[in-house]
This record gives structure tokens, C-alpha cells and sequence, in this order.
């Protein structure tokens, strides 16, 4: 199916026609070919008034005509030509104001929708049209030695489901966990592991040692500042190579991604690379040298830095005086290192508002660097790179910082979601099979939705009533609605089959639930282009919103409209609605990644 097939084919009619009322120059002076229209076309602000408008004030003013009059003129040759040739037969016009409103045709609408569903069941929404283009994805990113907080949970979610939602357009995603296992901190790990800690209690919990020891140091710090220039000269042995340093070093990071993944395992979230800031060690030299080379970059007060100071930004510290490299100096290079390694189309950085000014900083030193090397366009990666930035997550409206000690780990958020997820099942399914398996699923949907249900700019106030609350607009809603589609059709017990009287589904309620479906491909692109997948979580709440209205919809007597009925062909037609609706729940929720239970 193509993506808003309706959609192009009323573009092609309203350009068709207005060529034909105002032929020639009249025409080309409003510029409004097929392509221009489609992207003008909008939804109705009452539904009821059609599934498109398109405005023509703004034609009207340049061609001197009365909106109105020019409306009442258009819509007669668009029926005109709607009625003269059967591939736009489904369509009709109306004036209203200055809107020219489209209508298609329900018995069109459902025929062409229902059918795509069924016939590509989860594939339903996917396309080629990202021709196998790899997209980087750096997401996540922890630190190495510092807890899995519930503040990671951000990156990784959105992250995570952009992965799955530019991998169902067709592009080849490659996701980056980008980790922070260098810097000046591990200095800090080090030097307070080597005068406090102690390797029984390293081997019992290690990362939730090592964070105590870290909240420690800076606690200390406060009394000792000879603490501060201890850690950096551990820092520096680290980069020296000290044997003995780094030994220390790779323990810490082993014994974190040992606990980093089991959360990954739990949100069913995956990389294609784990490559930390080390990663680029060996490889920072080369860039400098080019930097420099290019004339980009200087000596200031000892540091090497890239002035920025034209763009209205701070110096870009690619070395500190000291020698040290720094996390910009990293990820310069870790941009030009993933050009060369994957000619990405984009490559997506989804980390903290709080980072802003840095990409900022970095984005622009790339960019520096091709003016002043004089790339060609198709080696130009500036214009390729893209920060999806999102606001904090705080908790009782304090944003939490792993240096004072308030933070909550992601793993107890998981865990707690979990056990009240199965005390609900005990308590309205406890006949239900595989209890643990489903209040996992619903445990952790619940808190993924929680995140991915706000937009990525705004901040999440972490508060566990929000957070593990089973109903209204959440992940177990969406949940629950699956599995009653899913008994629906248990109970059903024949095929489900394209060949419906497409008739039938002619109740208001059941076509506003077929326009849902319809816009589902549309959504999950509009998904990616502004890199939300709140888009989707939105789009699924509403389209079970407005099955439910079809699940409790009432006959002229005023009883329940059921599903299953003795009318063997209305409840084929119903059937046939309710397996494309949950087909498209299920899809949703799995690019959210969320899982959904058959049964709850």
C-alpha cells in the first residue's frame, strides 16, 4: 500500500481542476502542481467534515478571487472529474468557506485498509523507502561504575524504539551504545577504591559499590582537596597506560556491563556496538593533527582549543593543558570515525538537553573542518548529524545527580512496576497462566510508556503513582485492550479472511476506528522525521480509545452491539476490523518496545 494513497489521489484531482479553472499563466502563478498540494492537505478540525482540507485563501489573495465563490467553482469540476474516471471515484468535494473539504468514501477506505492489514499483518506500516541507508543511533550511554539509574531511561527508550522505527522504514540502524568509561571520573573511581575499598564487598553488588564509593569521594573532597589532584593524576596514568591503573579500570567496566545488561535484557533493547570513549584513545591524535592542519585549532593558555567565539559559543577544549583529552575531543572523533566506517545518512546523538551547547560545539567544529578542507557535499557529514535532545527526569522535582546520591535505579523501578503488575493479575486473574511472565511484560511496559507517553523536549517528574498507574492512558491500557482483542478472536475460533461485505462497517464508530488504522504508515513516519516515538504512543491510545466506543456501542433498543453475533456475515466484517486493529496495537507497542500478552 502506498503511504496515503487517498491522500495523493485528492492532490491529483484539486491540481487537475485548478489548472482547468484557471488555465495558463493564472495557473502557474499560484505554483500548486500535485506534489505542492499533498503537502498542504490537512486533517479537518471536525472529523465529520471530511478526512482532508485544503486552504485556498492564500491562492484566492494572489489571484484576486473570493475565496468562497472560488471554493463553490473547484468543487463542481473536482465531482466532475471524481465521477469520470474510476480511480478517483471514491472521492468527493465539498466547499466549506474557503476549505476545499475531501471525503472518501467509507467502503473504499475500509476495503483498501482492512485488506493491506490482513494481507501484511505486522509488516503492515513498513516500506523500503530508507533503501537499506544506515542510520546511527548512539543512545543510552551509562557511565561505566556508576548505577543504572532511572535517568538512563530516557536515552534508552527513545533510543531503542527510533531503532526499531527507522529499521521498519528500511533503513539499516546502527545502534551505538556510546559508553562513558574515560575521564577524569575513573580517576576519581580509582583513587577512592584504592584508599576506601574492599574486594569482598566489590564481588557482593558491584556497581552499587562502586557508587557509594563515588558519593564518598565527593563528600570528602570537600575537606580534602588534595583528593581532586590525586584523581586527575590517576586519570593521567590511566592515559599514560599504566599497567596496574587500567587493571583497575577494565574490572570496573567488566563488573558494570555485566549488570548494564541485564537491564538491556529486561527492556529487550539491543546494540550493534558497545564502544566506549576509550575507543577512540588511539585515534584522537590523527584528528587533532588534522584540526590543526585545517588552521582550526590554537593554543590558549596552554590548552588547545577551536575558537568559537564568531558563533556565539564557548572555545571547543580539544586538550587540556595538561595533556588530557576531553569528551568533545572524543566525539569529534568519533563522528569522523563513523563516517568512515558507515557513510551514515544521519547519525542520531539521543542525549540530554542539559548537552545542547556541547553538540552545538562539536556539530560546528565538523563543520569547520569541511570549509576548511573543502569537502564536496556528498563527503559533507555536518549537515547529517542531529542531537535529539530530552528533558530531565526528576524525582519529587529534583533532578538527580549520581554526585550527591539521589537516584533511583532503573532496576528497582523495573522491579516494583513488576510486583504490582502481578499483585493485580492475583487479584482479577489469578487462573491466569504464566503469571510471572505477564507481570513482567506489564511491569515494564508500564514504566517504558510512562516515559515514551510525554514528549522527548518536556521533563519527567518521576512519581510512582504516575508511573505504575494501570489505568487511563498508559502501557497496561494499551495492554489490556490487546488482549481483549486477542480473546475476541479466540472465541471467534474461524479465519479471519479479506472477503467482507466492507458494507457492514458503516456505523460512525467502527469507520472513525477505520481512519485510525488507515493513518497508521503515516504515523510511524512522521515518527521518525521528528525523531518522537510519543507519536505513536499517542496515535495507539487513540486508536483504542476508539475501538472501545465500537466494543460498547448500542443498538436501537439500547443493548450492547456485540461483536460476535448470529449474523454470520456482520461478524465476519466485525472480526475482520478487530484482527486489523490489534495487529496494529501490537505492531505500535513493539516499536515502542513494549511487549503485548495475549492474555491478562
Amino acid at each position: 500500500m502506498r503511504i496515503d494513497k487517498f491522500r495523493y489521489l485528492a492532490a491529483e484531482v484539486i491540481s487537475k481542476a485548478l489548472e482547468e479553472l484557471f488555465a495558463g499563466s493564472s495557473f502557474a502563478e499560484i505554483s500548486l502542481d500535485s506534489k505542492n498540494i499533498y503537502r498542504r492537505l490537512e486533517p479537518p478540525k471536525d472529523p465529520k467534515m471530511g478526512n482532508y482540507a485544503f486552504p485556498l485563501f492564500e491562492a484566492a489573495k494572489i489571484l484576486g478571487k473570493n475565496p468562497n465563490e472560488m471554493n463553490r467553482q473547484l468543487t463542481e469540476i473536482e465531482n466532475r472529474l471524481a465521477r469520470g474516471e474510476k480511480e478517483f471515484s471514491c472521492l468527493t468535494f465539498q466547499a466549506v468557506g474557503g476549505f476545499n473539504n475531501v471525503l472518501i468514501d467509507g467502503v473504499a477506505l475500509a476495503q483498501e485498509t482492512i485488506h493491506t492489514i490482513l494481507n501484511a499483518g505486522n509488516d503492515y506500516g513498513s516500506s523500503k523507502d530508507g533503501q537499506r541507508k544506515n542510520i546511527v543511533i548512539d543512545f543510552s550511554s551509562p557511565n561505566i561504575a556508576k548505577p543504572f539509574g532511572v535517568g538512563h531511561l530516557r536515552s534508552t527508550a527513545i533510543g531503542g524504539s527510533l531503532y526499531r522505527i527507522f529499521r521498519k522504514l528500511g533503513y539499516t540502524p546502527v545502534g551505538i551504545n556510546h559508553l562513558g568509561d574515560w575521564g577524569t571520573q575513573f580517576g576519581k573511581m580509582i583513587v577512592a577504591y584504592r584508599r576506601w575499598g574492599d574486594d569482598a564487598a566489590l564481588r557482593t553488588n558491584a556497581v552499587r559499590y562502586l557508587y557509594d564509593l563515588y558519593v564518598r569521594f565527593h563528600k570528602e573532597e570537600e575537606t580534602d582537596p588534595g583528593l581532586s589532584e590525586e584523581a586527575r593524576q590517576a586519570f593521567k596514568a590511566m592515559e599514560d597506560g599504566d599497567s596496574e591503573t587500567l587493571a583497575l579500570w577494565q574490572k570496573f567496566k567488566d563488573l558494570s556491563m555485566a549488570e548494564f545488561n541485564k537491564v538491556y535484557d529486561m527492556m529487550g533493547v539491543h546494540f550493534d556496538y558497545q564502544t566506549g570513549e576509550s575507543f577512540y584513545n588511539d585515534k584522537m591524535e590523527a584528528v587533532i593533527e588534522r584540526l590543526m592542519k585545517a588552521g582550526l585549532a590554537e593554543v590558549s593558555e596552554g590548552a588547545l582549543v577551536v575558537d568559537l567565539s564568531r558563533f556565539n559559543l564557548p572555545a571547543c577544549l580539544l586538550r587540556k593543558a595538561d595533556g588530557a583529552t576531553l569528551y568533545a575531543t572524543r566525539d569529534i572523533t568519533g563522528i569522523l570515525y563513523r563516517w568512515e566506517t558507515f557513510h551514515f545518512e544521519k547519525a542520531l546523538y539521543v542525549v540530554g538537553s542539559a548537552q545542547h551547547d556541547h553538540f552545538r560545539q562539536v556539530f560546528k567544529v565538523v563543520e569547520l573542518l569541511e570549509e576548511a578542507e573543502s569537502l564536496p557535499p556528498s563527503e559533507q557529514i555536518s549537515p547529517r548529524l542531529f542531537h535529539v535532545e530530552f528533558g530531565w527526569i526528576k524525582f519529587q522535582d529534583e533532578v538527580m545527580s549520581t554526585r550527591l546520591g539521589n537516584i533511583i535505579f532503573l532496576e528497582e523501578v523495573f522491579a516494583k512496576a513488576i510486583a504490582l503488575a502481578r499483585e493485580k493479575i492475583l487479584e482479577k486473574n489469578p487462573d491466569l497462566k504464566d503469571i510471572d511472565r505477564v507481570a513482567r511484560q506489564i511491569g515494564i511496559g508500564a514504566v517504558i510508556f510512562a516515559d515514551l507517553s510525554t514528549r522527548k523536549e518536556k521533563d519527567v517528574n518521576f512519581d510512582w503513582s504516575k508511573v505504575l498507574n494501570f489505568e487511563g492512558e498508559t502501557g497496561p491500557y494499551l495492554q489490556y485492550t490487546h488482549a481483549r482483542l486477542s480473546s475476541l478472536l479466540r472465541h471467534y475460533g474461524n479465519m479471519v479472511k479479506p472477503d467482507i461485505d466492507f458494507r457492514l462497517l458503516h456505523h460512525p464508530e467502527e469507520e472513525r476506528v477505520i481512519e485510525f488504522l488507515y493513518r497508521f504508515p503515516m504515523v510511524v513516519v512522521e515518527a521518525a522525521s521528528i525523531y518522537d516515538p510519543n507519536v505513536i504512543g499517542a496515535y495507539l491510545l487513540g486508536l483504542a480509545s476508539a475501538f472501545n466506543k465500537v466494543y460498547q456501542r448500542k443498538d436501537a433498543s439500547g443493548r450492547i452491539d456485540k461483536i460476535l453475533s448470529d449474523d454470520e456475515a456482520l461478524t465476519a466484517a466485525r472480526m475482520a476490523l478487530v484482527s486489523s486493529v490489534r495487529t496494529v496495537i501490537n505492531e505500535g507497542l513493539s516499536l515502542l518496545g513494549i511487549e503485548a500478552p495475549e492474555e491478562m
